[in-house]
């Protein structure tokens, strides 16, 4: 009896050790499974995000030849040309077939469009070289109030934008004012360690003062950069969103065929908004297509030379989205085109180039 009963102990060890090894082996058989998925899964999100990238790079390529062609053919830029055509959602299937996975549909789908980013209000104008200007903060001042934001604002935005330009050269060494010393690595006055914001140096010769600010910024260059302005609020910021931008050059005037009514009426003088639409209304029967005939153009609204606008443009923005089976890319990309265009004061047909200022993808 205690030989059967150890071998029933015996027997009953070995099926529970069989199990524990069965179920070990189950686990480290279906933890390998899980890794090869999990490695299988990343090269395909790695293969789809390869694709989305060199069908947006292609979607780029097409929308810079357009531009280009538009230049060629025109000397104007107007809601009504090609390049102002908006791309529906299309099938990119014939595109990706070759690419695709057995077990994978191809749904590819691409669309976009391109705006006029001169038809927006250039919030580097507030101060193109580092110093405000005071004609630009009213124009800022009269967007801001129409859409019922604190004009107040505006002034706050300019030191901003100010503080974030690039420094300029300032006058040499000989020309500093007595006891203002000169970093030799930076070439900007040094700053007493007493000084809070800024100090003034004024030259020999008895010129203008020069401020030198002894905090920079890092360069605005998104509309989401207006909340380190204080006042700016979220709400505030996507009321702005279609109507100002920051352009990388200053001093750019406002492209009167794409510009919205509430930009025109704060950018040109002495027009009000009803005004502003009855220049939409005219631009809609028949584009601007000379900057030195907007005053004949304008006659029946407005009384005078419209300043800081034109007809032609040299910053377009491409928005794109790409969808690829599971995975979506949506980007932003700022273009500049330049070339003969805007020789002479004027616009003019001709050859031109495109560049890419900066991308962002979402």
């Amino acid at each position: 009896m205690a030989s059967r009963r150890h071998q029933y102990r015996q027997r009953g060890v070995a099926v529970v050790t069989a199990l524990l090894l069965t179920t070990l082996a189950v686990t480290i058989v279906a933890s390998l499974f899980w890794q090869q998925q999990v490695q299988v899964r990343s090269i395909e999100n790695q293969r789809l995000q390869l694709q989305k990238q060199w069908i947006m790079r292609g979607a780029l390529d097409w929308a810079r030849l357009i531009l280009r062609e538009n230049a060629r053919l025109s000397n104007y830029d107007s809601l009504d040309q090609p390049w102002a055509v908006p791309l529906l959602d299309t099938r990119l299937d014939q595109y990706v077939e070759n690419n695709r996975a057995d077990t994978e549909s191809s749904d590819a789908t691409l669309s976009g469009q391109m705006v006029d980013a001169q038809g927006l209000y250039n919030l580097t104008n507030l101060a193109p070289k580092g110093t405000p200007d005071k004609k630009q903060v009213e124009i800022f001042a009269r967007l801001l109030a129409s859409q019922r934001l604190n004009p107040s604002l505006a002034v706050d935005t300019a030191s901003m934008v100010a503080a974030s330009v690039p420094r300029q050269a300032l006058p040499a060494a000989s020309e500093a004012g007595a006891g203002q010393e000169i970093d030799p690595q930076t070439g900007l006055p040094r700053v007493n360690a007493g000084t809070n914001t800024s100090s003034n140096a004024e030259n020999s010769q008895g010129k203008t003062p020069v401020t030198v600010s002894s905090q920079r910024l890092m360069p605005m260059t998104q509309v989401e950069d207006l909340l380190v302005v204080p006042g700016f609020t979220p709400e505030a910021v996507e009321k702005l969103r279609n109507l100002v931008i920051f352009l990388p050059d200053g001093e750019t005037k406002l492209n009167i065929n794409t510009a919205p009514p509430e930009v025109m009426a704060a950018v040109i003088d002495d027009i009000s908004p009803s005004q502003a639409a009855q220049i939409v209304a005219i631009r809609n029967t028949a584009s601007f297509r000379s900057s030195t005939t907007l005053v004949n153009d304008l006659k029946s609204v407005t009384q005078g030379t419209p300043r800081n606008v034109t007809v032609c443009s040299s910053f377009f923005l491409v928005n794109g989205r790409v969808r690829l089976n599971r995975a979506a890319l949506q980007t932003q990309a700022l273009l500049k085109r330049t070339g003969t265009r805007t020789t002479g004061g004027d616009c003019a047909a001709g050859p031109a180039k495109t560049e890419l200022v900066w991308i962002r993808e979402n």
